[in-house]
């Protein structure tokens, strides 16, 4: 396994329990500064301020139970990768209790901050179950 396959599995690892211990101050440090989260049906949250907002939001309406199997990661280029990434397991919606089967594919992208670490540059997903009515 390459260095940069390391190092982004262990930062997808460390974004995946931050989600299920609904923790925005756990995502905030993975973000690059001028980080963007592209959550379906939401506006796009671009830099820090944004994205901690975004994440604060969606702690405070659900709970995840997820967990994240990587399907591939490239080194574009020194310094860009991405990540391709798929999820699965609950959420639990905190204004009705229910709990439903949580579901997406992912695409991140990622860039070497300053001190050479991987941060998310980009982050997008989408819902793989169908829409519950």
């Amino acid at each position: 396994m390459s260095a940069t396959t390391e190092a982004v599995t262990a930062l997808l690892a460390k974004y995946n329990e931050a989600l299920n211990t609904s923790s925005t101050e756990a995502v905030m440090p993975l973000y690059a500064e001028d980080g963007v989260f592209m959550p379906p049906y939401s506006q796009t949250a671009v830099g820090s301020a944004s994205v901690r907002k975004a994440y604060d939001a969606v702690f405070k309406a659900i709970t995840l139970n997820v967990k994240f199997t990587i399907a591939e990661i490239v080194e574009l280029c020194p310094g860009w990768a991405f990540a391709r990434t798929n999820s699965a397991g609950t959420t639990t919606d905190h204004a009705t209790g229910r709990k439903s089967a949580e579901g997406n594919q992912e695409l991140f992208i990622f860039k070497k901050d300053q001190d050479h670490g991987w941060k998310i540059a980009r982050y997008s997903f989408s819902p793989t179950n169908p829409p519950q009515h």
